[in-house]
């Protein structure tokens, strides 16, 4: 039934658009300006495409955009699914297997995140080295069907820690604060209590948010590489820095922090084949 919804959502698309992409990127809260960049080719909106959830949070446009990025053909996810806003992990993740199908070789992931360490801080970005699920459900879970994937994909290699080092370097070279940091996923939509961020801190996490994770999991399961950058809105870690964060606090930091981002992947689509 998935693989033909697929099916089905990837003709849809190629009747509204021919263009071939090469690389495939998921916008974040706050990020969806990068579109602003593309030379674009063509937008469809989700509600259009068979199969697609529609995006309910503010500053997810939700449409698919293609076009070019850095000389490179692109198709962009402006706005994203989560778990919290009553999605099954099959719809959340629906879009990836889409991507993959349309011919993408490589996802790149953006989110906005909370620093759950001493050292990164709000306006930071962090490219994510591995990761720590602590999500309630997993949408590999149920009968597997070959044709998407092995029923027991290895998550040994999951993150590219080479485009991560050319990140870094990017970042460095134009004054950026840039870590390599452990991405914890909760499911959401409460922020995290102090015992908790005091937790994720301890069992290793770097950064905490309620997205990506399952994004992964599907590209991984797809064999489809993928990177994954945060952008911080605000530090967790230690207890005496939380502060209460609203959603427009995230949407402002995270917002000024974009055209950062912007460059860096500008950089690393332009030195990609």
């Amino acid at each position: 039934m998935l693989y033909e919804q697929i099916i089905e959502a990837v003709n849809f698309i190629q009747t509204k658009t021919n263009f071939q992409p090469q690389y495939g990127i998921i916008l974040g809260t706050g990020l969806g300006n990068l579109t602003n960049e593309m030379e674009i080719v063509a937008t469809i909106p989700y509600q259009d495409i068979p199969h697609f959830p529609v995006s309910t949070v503010q500053s997810h446009k939700g449409q698919l955009v293609f076009g070019h990025l850095a000389g490179k053909p692109i198709v962009a996810m402006a706005g994203r699914f989560h778990y919290y806003e009553g999605y099954s992990m099959q719809q959340v993740t629906f879009p990836v297997r889409v991507l993959k199908f349309l011919g993408i070789e490589r996802l790149f992931i953006s989110n906005a995140a909370g620093s759950t360490s001493q050292h990164i801080f709000g306006g930071d970005i962090v490219f994510i080295k591995d990761h720590i699920s602590l999500h309630a459900e997993n949408p590999l879970r149920g009968e597997n069907d070959e044709r998407l994937g092995p029923r027991f994909p290895d998550m040994l290699k999951t993150y590219d820690r080479s485009l991560n080092a050319k990140a870094l370097e990017i970042a460095a070279a134009n004054g950026i604060r840039a870590h390599e940091g452990v991405y914890v996923g909760l499911q959401g939509p409460n922020l995290e209590t102090p015992a908790e961020y005091i937790f994720l801190n301890r069992i290793g996490g770097d950064v905490v948010g309620m997205s990506t994770i399952p994004e992964v999991l599907v590209a991984r399961h797809s064999e489809l590489p993928v990177f994954v950058a945060s952008v911080i809105s605000n530090q967790s870690y230690p207890p005496e820095n939380i502060k209460e964060v609203s959603l427009e606090d995230v949407i402002a930091v995270v917002e000024k922090t974009e055209p950062k981002l912007t460059l860096i992947l500008k950089g690393l689509l332009k030195d990609l084949p």
